[in-house]
């Protein structure tokens, strides 16, 4: 959910191991140094030529969720270590997969025995709740149904010794279902099973935030009351790393960072008073301008593009008045949001990444 240069390489020296999904996010993560056995290739339906690269570096473990891709995988990568995707409930979660990939439990028999039939190793079984999940009784399902296929695999001579868990973790429900997750496993799975778990959302929402510069603004007068709001345009939209506006269904929301510096050399936060900026005499600050100081101004929030679907937001309040120039920020933008955008109506995808690092184990494995 984020191909960060910076995030791989902490990641790799905090020993992560790695989930991709094509041959260019396991080339990333040789480069940087990680061992082939830390990569799972978890895209059930792989594209031939990526295989062929994967079973070249010597990336054995991958999912699977259908008989078409066993014969794929006994043809390019007979040495594989598999796990099978299973089909899991994800109706509560922000970006359902199960959909488009996972096995139905009627069809795992079918599934191990054409594996077994075949001489293919079935290292586990990998689920995933949906990305953005937020029903933790669906973990309580999901393990119990990998459990069964685990009980079905030792049957037939197999020895599955992972279950991948999926992701889904968001910072807002971790501890709810983590904690119902971890009693899941507890319940139906011993400690000698590996347990692995695809976080990315979890560790990278909060580790961004996003800068945009205001690069014009349009005036709204509204007739039948005479009031005005605002519109702005950014140098970023849903087409750049608001992408996952739309692809990742999040709402993010507009901060000030700085507006627009007046002859004085004061930062201007909302009207044309000198009290607003916080720098007035106790005789300029008259119960009028304390109210000026509180009155919210309409704005609306838009891409750069010229299509009209490019909104970041409809409707946000400010007391601050800004204009073009001045620079918006929004936290938690990074997940789902660089590594989505795109380069339409000519715009770049390339933006400058400002790294601080706060710790001081992380600056020293990142040579900070």
């Amino acid at each position: 959910c984020n191909p960060d240069p910076v995030i791989i390489k902490l990641l790799a020296a905090l020993g992560s191991g790695f989930d991709c999904a094509s041959k260019t996010e396991i080339e990333q993560v040789l480069q940087a140094g990680v061992e082939p056995s830390r990569i799972i290739y978890a895209q059930p339906c792989k594209t031939k030529s990526y295989l062929r690269y994967t079973a070249q570096q010597g990336v054995k473990q991958m999912t699977f969720d259908n008989t078409d891709e066993l014969y794929k995988i006994k043809a390019i990568c007979p040495q594989a270590e598999l796990y099978l995707r299973i089909l899991t409930d994800d109706s509560a979660s922000l970006c359902r997969l199960s959909q488009k990939f996972g096995a139905s439990m009627d069809s795992v028999p079918e599934l191990l025995a054409l594996a077994r039939e075949l001489d293919l190793d079935i290292a586990g079984v990998a689920f995933h709740v949906g990305s953005g999940a937020s029903d933790p009784t669906a973990f309580h399902k999901a393990v119990s149904d990998a459990r069964n296929v685990f009980d079905q695999a030792l049957a037939i001579g197999f020895t599955p010794h992972t279950l991948d868990v999926g992701g889904g973790f968001i910072s807002e429900t971790f501890d709810e279902m983590a904690a119902a997750l971890s009693q899941a496993l507890d319940q139906h799975f011993l400690p000698s099973v590996r347990i692995i778990a695809e976080p990315g959302r979890y560790y990278t929402s909060a580790a961004f935030t996003l800068a945009c510069n205001v690069i014009a603004r349009r005036t709204v007068q509204d007739p039948a009351t005479g009031l005005h709001s605002f519109m702005l345009y950014l140098n970023d939209g849903v087409y750049g790393n608001f992408s996952s506006i739309i692809f990742d269904h999040q709402h993010p929301v507009p901060q000030v960072l700085s507006c627009a510096r007046r002859t004085n050399g004061f930062n201007c936060p909302s009207s044309l008073s000198l009290a607003d900026s916080g720098y007035s005499s106790s005789d300029d600050e008259t119960s009028a301008v304390r109210s000026a100081q509180h009155k919210s101004i309409e704005y609306s929030i838009w891409g750069p593009t010229c299509d009209g679907i490019d909104c970041i937001t409809e409707s946000w309040t400010s007391p601050q008045l800004v204009d073009v120039g001045d620079w918006l920020y929004f936290e938690d933008m990074g997940a789902y949001t660089k590594c989505s955008a795109t380069r339409f109506n000519g715009f770049t995808d390339m933006h400058e990444t400002v790294y601080v690092c706060s710790e001081a184990g992380a600056s020293a494995l990142l040579g900070f």
